[in-house]
């Protein structure tokens, strides 16, 4: 069996998952309740039914960007018959530690697709990349990090983000554009 296949076993059922939630439930749960995805994604999906794909989540409630992919994931899954296991990046960096982005950092969510055989089939995260376009432009703005009041704007950028991902259907549908262009390449 491969390894993948362990880790997709070892992982929570995104029900199991949410139930667990202690942070940014209800503001996943409503990205999750008001996305729907186009027809055009619906029938770019449809031949993925057959494949049986499976994918392992690496995620935290905390993360921002995990609030923002992964109800789009969910629904991307549905569609595609892609059964799905978040598996916590913090209890796991074994496997957290063999996706790191840019070779050094354990940014989350990451979603490992794998076929029955357990044979990766693709990976993307932690963002879509106009999103990172996003976050960069408004790093590019905070002050020095040695700066008093970096720590402040830095929050503040960041609670701009999660308040933009759970109300801007655009970067959604952004999301679910990227997410789909991986699984068919």
């Amino acid at each position: 069996m491969s390894e993948l296949n362990g880790w997709f076993e070892k992982g929570l059922t995104v029900e199991d998952y949410i139930n667990a939630m202690t942070r940014n439930k209800e503001e996943m749960v409503l990205i999750y309740e008001k996305f729907s995805l186009t027809e055009e994604d619906r029938n770019r999906l449809e031949p993925l039914k057959s494949k049986g794909l499976r994918a392992i989540v690496l995620t935290e409630d905390w993360c921002g960007d995990a609030l923002l992919n992964n109800p789009i994931l969910m629904r991307i899954a549905e569609a595609a018959g892609i059964q799905i296991r978040m598996v916590l990046r913090d209890q796991n960096l074994e496997l957290m530690d063999q996706y790191l982005t840019n070779g050094t950092s354990r940014a989350i969510p990451i979603f490992i697709f794998i076929d029955q055989e357990g044979n990766e089939v693709a990976v993307w995260g932690p963002r879509a990349p106009e999103v990172q376009a996003r976050v960069d432009k408004g790093r590019a703005t905070l002050p020095d990090k040695d700066a008093p009041d970096f720590q402040e704007k830095q929050l503040a950028l960041y609670k701009s983000f999660n308040e933009t991902y759970q109300t801007d259907s655009a970067i959604w549908q952004v999301v679910a554009n990227s997410i789909i262009s991986s699984l068919l390449k």
